[in-house]
């Protein structure tokens, strides 16, 4: 024990002589160590912001469209109705909510000027399923389905453009031969930027009232939100199943879920992670290919030292663990540092970020970059340790 203890001194006395080569020897391992934090922090966040920007467009969403494929029409029987929304809900089980939806190109006057919005004739239950947020007014009722009450809502870019800092509430917009009045101002949860139904300028309007303009009370679209994850796949096969029964042999349906999205959002995160580690594990390989070029410099340097160590009686593991510990030391301190620096960024940027985006902190990366950086460490300063081990008494003293 005193002999480790002894060793211990040495190395840290020898490290203490020659404290800027220490630091720049070690700017290495910091650098990798801290790359290995930043990389896994960054690529759980950016994981965990993929992911709840794609849930929250709909959660637990099982959604089905007629495929137009082949012929220019397809028979009024092949069409998505209320009926098969209704029975979806009653006889399918793990269904917590159904709505259906058709959207229109139309235009609405804006200061005498004809402009084109997007108009979506949805069902009650629209609103629950792709979690839209009511800024102003409501959404609409069973009254408002029912006696296919002419009310409307509209996007909060469309309420700027035609009503600007005025209440929309109360107002009224005229498409094509009706006018509606605006009942609320909404949102998406989350920004799709134009990818779904919803558009930057979009009306919405109770389902019943989208005969006046297409002649049919068919579906575009049908959405489905099973009560849990592990429902999805159940609800999406007899979805498949029932419309099969409802339906002529014919007709095609395109059921699909966020499951394969959210796969394959989890395979890119996974592959950019990979590349990124990849890139970190070469910084500390070459920080340990520094470490052994420096370790083999002050191997040379201290020749004469090492023989004098000898000739009092240090022993060849003495001397090889010297060598060791000053390796462990370098790319352990280095590895202390890039860790903590690895661990400040993501403090420091928390404030940028949005509210409810939170940067999870990885022990598990914290342990693999003091460990991978500490092997390195000792591999690559083996080498320079046991050669200086090997050293001959007599020839080290003649060293000059």
């Amino acid at each position: 024990m005193m002999d480790l203890r002894e060793t211990l001194s040495v190395a840290v006395d020898a490290l203490r002589g020659n404290k800027l080569r220490a630091i720049l020897t070690s700017l290495g391992v910091i650098i990798g160590s801290a790359s290995i934090v930043l990389v896994v922090t960054v690529a759980l966040t950016g994981r965990k912001f993929v992911l709840s920007q794609i849930e929250a467009t709909g959660s637990n969403l099982v959604w089905v469209e007629l495929i137009r494929a082949g012929a220019e029409g397809k028979p009024l029987s092949y069409e998505l109705t209320i009926e098969d929304m209704n029975a979806v809900k009653a006889s399918i089980p793990g269904v917590q909510e159904v709505a259906g939806n058709r959207e229109l190109p139309m235009t609405i006057v804006v200061d005498g000027v004809e402009r084109p919005v997007t108009l979506i004739g949805v069902t009650e239950g629209f609103q629950a399923i792709r979690r839209l947020v009511i800024i102003r007014g409501r959404y609409f009722d069973s009254a408002d389905m029912e006696t296919r009450s002419k009310v409307c809502l509209i996007t909060k870019e469309l309420s700027d453009r035609v009503f600007g800092l005025e209440n929309p509430v109360g107002g009224t917009i005229r498409m094509g031969e009706l006018t509606f009045t605006v009942i609320g101002v909404f949102r998406e949860r989350v920004t799709t930027f134009g990818l779904s139904d919803i558009q930057r300028e979009t009306v919405i309007i109770p389902f019943p009232l989208m005969k006046y303009y297409t002649g049919v009370d068919v579906l575009r679209s049908l959405s489905v939100q099973a009560a849990h994850p592990d429902d999805v796949p159940g609800v999406q096969r007899q979805m498949e199943q029932l419309l099969r029964s409802r339906h002529p042999a014919e007709a095609e349906y395109d059921v699909q879920t966020l499951t394969a999205i959210l796969s394959a959002a989890k395979n890119i995160s996974l592959a950019l992670t990979i590349v990124l580690l990849v890139v970190a594990f070469i910084a500390l390989l070459i920080s340990g290919i520094g470490i052994m070029n420096i370790m083999l410099v002050t191997v040379t340097e201290r020749t004469r030292e090492i023989g004098i160590r000898k000739a009092i009686g240090a022993a060849h593991r003495e001397i090889l663990y010297q060598f060791l510990i000053e390796a462990f030391l370098i790319s352990g301190g280095g590895a202390v540092v890039g860790i903590l620096i690895g661990l400040a960024i993501p403090v420091l940027v928390q404030p940028l970020l949005p509210g409810n985006l939170r940067v999870p902190i990885s022990p598990l990366s914290v342990l693999i970059a003091f460990g991978v950086s500490c092997s390195t460490g000792l591999f690559f300063g083996y080498l320079p340790a046991n050669n200086a081990a090997r050293l001959q008494p007599i020839e080290s003293l003649r060293y000059e």
